[in-house]
């Protein structure tokens, strides 16, 4: 296994991994090949962008799309997506690709790392064994449009 940084031409094979993650019962997506090769080019085009893959040979297994956010005190790492194939999940591919992110916020003395997940999905649990906490002091607020 290794990871790299994430260059453009990873996009499509990060992109069939999402759908593959995404697209069932306890997400509830329905993600196309096409939609969320568009949504994953968005973060890769951040002019602050932070992505690695993680590689099983030549293949690529998971990804790991974040940004640096700047802050008033401290850069943080906001991770906005990150996916193992679901076949290959509960492996520690995750916190592989987690510790990549560790490692660069370590290297570039950012303050640490944010995200946001659904609470209902098993992912909360995967932060919370990776050392992230809970923070009862910000809400993650939505407006929908009809």
């Amino acid at each position: 296994m290794i990871i790299r940084k994430m260059e453009q031409s990873d996009i499509a094979a990060c992109a069939d991994i999402l759908c593959s993650v995404y697209n069932n019962e306890m997400w509830q997506c329905h993600w196309t090949d096409k939609v969320a090769g568009k949504y994953l080019t968005d973060f890769f085009n951040m002019e602050k962008f932070v992505g690695y893959v993680l590689e099983d040979g030549k293949e690529i297994i998971g990804g790991i799309f974040a940004h640096e956010k700047v802050w008033w005190n401290n850069s943080e790492i906001f991770v906005e997506e990150m996916f193992v194939k679901p076949e290959l999940q509960r492996k520690g591919y995750g916190s592989m690709l987690m510790g990549q992110i560790e490692k660069c916020v370590k290297e570039n003395g950012f303050a640490g790392i944010t995200l946001a997940t659904n609470k209902y999905a098993p992912a909360p649990g995967f932060y919370r064994k990776n050392g992230f906490v809970d923070c009862g002091h910000v809400l993650f607020m939505a407006k929908e449009m009809d």
